[in-house]
């Protein structure tokens, strides 16, 4: 049976009718002389806001025709969290795609309406884009725009689990779970790999590389890159502290992670906590085999700055001796920060990589008191110093001289003690007061409101300082707003007056109302509101307001040869000082920051390296 075609039937007088046209005018755009208006979301000649711009490079990485590269700018300065360069377009490779613009970190890159240029020379067709764009006019119409159907980037990264205020209070288990499998390859994927972080770390690490290991689902070399840095060979960007650093990293990488100026930065440090609790011991995938050489070098302090430098020259063939005061290794590690931030555990698994190398670590031992420096000197080809900040701050004001006013790094030692068994109780106060504003004060805070949870079954802290809000505060943001659902209680913008006696005890503190921290010219000097006061109930008083170095290892006729600002040791950047022999980093050289604790560990391998090697070639030729 036949059935009736649906197909329109064909139009034999067509041609015919299209006769009507010939006598009628045509439209002509005659372009560039005469130009109509482009759509609003037309593909256009690019501008960039300079100002925005940090110079990731990922407009680049992305651009399918290879369109975009990525130029050094002199004029502009080296800041953390930007590179000195910007994009340079060439239009004869420009496809006019819109994805550098979708993918664009901060939103500096856009298209505009603008589309006609004609010039004879084709190197007018390759430019920088400014906010001018490529005919150098103001307030030029913007065309293509991103939304949330081109949108490119993952701004909202992978949350971390963890206990709630409540629950975490009442231990010092440690309460960040970390990443399943799942999350840390979905996070892993949010990177950009621009590199701006790695250029933010004091140790250079090399954060894109590990980060695209754990996308790649290969955690033997994410650990290579985290232990053993650069593909060259020469260590750096490596870090000996990964699962410590994993943990309690100031995570300034963070800050300037590309995608964090339009969402929320790659979770860098969580990323490498990952990679380490998720591989075996370090030696079964890490291997050293370096040419030994016959010089013995020795560490005074083995925090991170020490470890780190025994670290980096025992790769380098140098026989190694670590001295350190305390009962076990790691320093402000293991006996300043509290255990449900930091387990012992992630400390020793480092450890025990430094130590499989050889390093040997002498505890129990203070320099100036069992052996001296210059016994070293004798003994030893070079000596690193890394003694840290082991003596607190006090405000003095009236009361300070009270037993039960106390410093805070001895507290927290004594409380990391007493938890391991191999110390006596703390007093556990049921009201305290901390003044300060720092992450020491966070850690006095939050590991005395778990005592006082365990003891008494509530919480009574409360944190006291200059700085007058929570942003001004030098405390990690984080570890106000987990103090907080922890119940600790916080008065920022108040200084102390006296601490409150009675009857031999102390009642409390008695505070005023301070207007000014620092200066126009920066320099502490606070003012104060005399007639605006506070009093804080309290029966401990913790100060938390700084810690300052102890030389007291130091003879004298050495420290008159050193030079030193604003107390710390001054070297160069092979963490040198003025006695050659001497090299020194950690605290006393740039301040209390575990990453740049092995930055200057790292630098100061390097400089003893150089060092040793002319002596030899010294004692070679003599």
């Amino acid at each position: 049976m036949n059935k009736k075609s649906s197909l329109p039937e064909k139009d034999f007088f067509a041609p015919i009718k299209a006769w009507k046209f010939l006598f009628k005018k045509p439209v002509t755009i005659k372009v560039p002389y005469v130009k109509r208006e482009a759509s609003e979301r037309y593909r256009g000649f690019h501008i960039n806001d300079w100002d925005k711009c940090i110079g990731c490079g990922t407009c680049a990485k992305i651009c399918p025709t290879d369109a975009i590269k990525m130029v050094e700018v002199e004029d502009l300065p080296q800041e953390y969290g930007e590179k000195p360069q910007r994009p340079v377009i060439d239009y004869g490779r420009c496809s006019f795609c819109a994805m550098c613009v979708d993918i664009c970190t901060t939103g500096s890159l856009k298209m505009t309406r603008e589309y006609v240029h004609i010039s004879p020379d084709p190197e007018d067709f390759i430019f920088a884009p400014t906010e001018k764009g490529i005919h150098g006019v103001d307030n030029i119409p913007v065309g293509w725009t991103r939304d949330d159907d081109s949108e490119l980037l993952e701004l909202e990264r992978v949350g971390m689990e963890m206990l709630e205020g409540e629950e975490r209070v009442k231990s010092f288990m440690e309460y960040v779970k970390g990443y399943s499998k799942e999350q840390a390859i979905h996070e892993a994927a949010r990177c950009v790999e621009c590199g701006i972080c790695t250029d933010r770390c004091p140790e250079h690490m090399r954060i894109p590389e590990y980060i695209k290991s754990i996308w790649k689902d290969d955690l033997n070399e994410g650990l290579n890159w985290l232990l053993k840095g650069d593909e060259n060979n020469n260590m750096i960007g490596a870090n000996p502290f990964s699962a410590v650093c994993g943990r309690v990293c100031t995570h300034r990488c963070e800050e300037a992670c590309s995608i964090g100026n339009r969402g929320e930065a790659v979770a860098i440090r969580w990323l490498k906590r990952y990679i380490v609790d998720n591989v075996p011991s370090y030696e079964e995938i890490i291997n050293f085999t370096p040419q030994k050489k016959d010089k013995k070098v020795a560490i005074v302090g083995s925090g991170p700055a020490g470890l780190s430098a025994a670290y980096f020259l025992a790769t380098m063939g140098y026989e190694v001796e670590v001295f350190e005061a305390l009962n076990k290794p790691g320093g402000v590690m293991r006996y300043g920060i509290p255990s449900y931030r930091l387990p012992d555990e992630a400390l020793d698994k480092d450890i025990s990589l430094i130590q499989a190398l050889g390093v040997k670590i002498h505890v129990g031992v203070s320099v100036g008191k069992d052996i001296s420096l210059q016994k070293l000197k004798e003994q030893f080809d070079a000596v690193f110093v890394s003694t840290g900040f082991t003596l607190g701050r006090s405000t003095n004001v009236p009361g300070t001289e009270h037993q039960d006013v106390i410093q805070a790094l001895p507290l927290l030692r004594e409380i990391r003690d007493f938890l391991r068994g191999e110390g006596p109780k703390p007093k556990i106060p049921k009201s305290l007061v901390v003044i300060g504003g720092g992450n020491v004060a966070m850690d006095v805070a939050r590991s005395m409101a778990r005592l006082q949870k365990m003891e008494y079954g509530t919480v009574d802290v409360k944190v006291t300082c200059l700085e007058r809000s929570f942003e001004e505060m030098p405390a990690d943001m984080e570890e106000i707003e987990e103090g907080t659902g922890e119940g600790v209680e916080f008065y920022p913008g108040w200084g102390p007056v006296r601490i409150m006696i009675d009857d031999d005890k102390v009642k409390g503190v008695e505070l005023k109302k301070c207007l000014e921290v620092f200066d126009e010219n920066n320099r502490f000097n606070p003012k104060f509101n005399e007639k605006e006061k506070l009093y804080l109930d309290a029966d401990m008083v913790v100060e938390a307001i700084g810690q300052a170095p102890d030389y007291s290892y130091l003879p004298e006729e050495i420290k008159e040869q050193l030079e030193f600002a604003r107390g710390r040791l001054v070297t160069n950047e092979f963490r040198q000082t003025s006695i050659k022999w001497l090299f020194a980093g950690g605290d006393i050289v740039h301040g209390p920051d575990i990453i740049h604790g092995v930055a200057d560990g790292y630098w100061a391998a390097r400089g003893i390296d150089e060092y040793l090697t002319k002596i030899s070639g010294k004692e070679s030729r003599g």
